[in-house]
């Protein structure tokens, strides 16, 4: 049931992973972001499917690893939170390329209808060499994912600019909700 499905979501550089490491602490199942596994590989390898050289080669993957990491969840059980995954990439290839592939991923692979969105934060915001681009750039990836997100139907939960514990307490809260529908 892929209502089991949370993600975290939201601007680059905003605690997502910092939010993913700290709720798998505390037992949860998570899968990690797609791009910075892309990118390791990538690097390891020597292919050339870096977001800053060929983006949409690395989209297209994105989307590869995102419908791999769904399946491979499929088989936890209880709840899974996923760090970005497949309607972040979607949403970057539609933006990218114009091909109109948000919708139809998004509805062939639902996921809980709420998501958590970090914000845009510059206080914690720093580039990195997998994470190159400055923060304007974030807050705009945010803002088109927080339509893309919205268009879909889904409900945006921005999560408060607070210590990672406070953050992880509000979506292991939800999480708690959820099993007690079960």
């Amino acid at each position: 049931m892929t209502d089991r499905f949370l993600l975290i979501s939201g601007c680059s550089g905003g605690g997502k992973s910092t939010l993913l490491a700290e709720l798998a602490r505390r037992g949860h199942a998570v899968v990690e972001e797609p791009g910075r596994r892309i990118i390791a590989a990538a690097r390891a390898s020597g292919e050339d499917v870096l977001p800053w050289t060929h983006p949409e080669a690395f989209l297209r993957r994105a989307i590869e690893t995102a419908l791999a990491d769904r399946a491979a969840a499929a088989a936890l059980a209880g709840p899974v939170v996923f760090d970005r995954g497949l309607i972040d990439a979607a949403s970057g290839l539609q933006a990218l390329t114009g091909a109109p592939v948000l919708r139809p991923l998004a509805d062939g692979h639902p996921s809980h209808r709420r998501v958590f969105f970090t914000p845009p934060w510059p206080e914690i915001y720093v580039t990195d060499p997998d994470r190159p681009h400055g923060f304007d750039a974030a807050a705009a990836e945010h803002e088109r994912l927080a339509r893309d997100y919205a268009a879909l139907g889904y409900e945006i939960v921005l999560l408060p600019r607070a210590p990672v514990e406070a953050r992880a307490d509000i979506v292991a809260d939800h999480i708690g909700v959820l099993y007690a529908m079960k």
